[in-house]
């Protein structure tokens, strides 16, 4: 898996950490930002997405808002 993964969350989110578990599980590496602390980040995150809701989650260029394992794991090029 050649994609670079970034993950926008909060600490208190369900499905953020359900979706960082998930990728750990598989060995994928991602980078993640706590948009509940940083304010720039947050604004990146609104900017690329139009949403406030997260986990906001991009596989190379592909977003994806919410967690669906099926859907990541097809991104990432895992099994589900």
């Amino acid at each position: 898996m050649d994609k670079k993964v970034t993950i926008y969350s909060t600490p208190t989110c369900h499905f953020c950490q359900l979706a960082k578990e998930f990728l750990k599980e598989k060995g994928i590496e991602y980078t993640d930002y706590n948009v509940g602390e940083d304010m720039e980040k947050r604004q990146e995150m609104m900017e690329k997405s139009g949403q406030m809701s997260v986990p906001v989650i991009f596989v190379g260029d592909e977003m994806m808002i919410g967690f669906d394992k099926g859907k990541l794991a097809k991104a990432v090029g895992v099994e589900a």
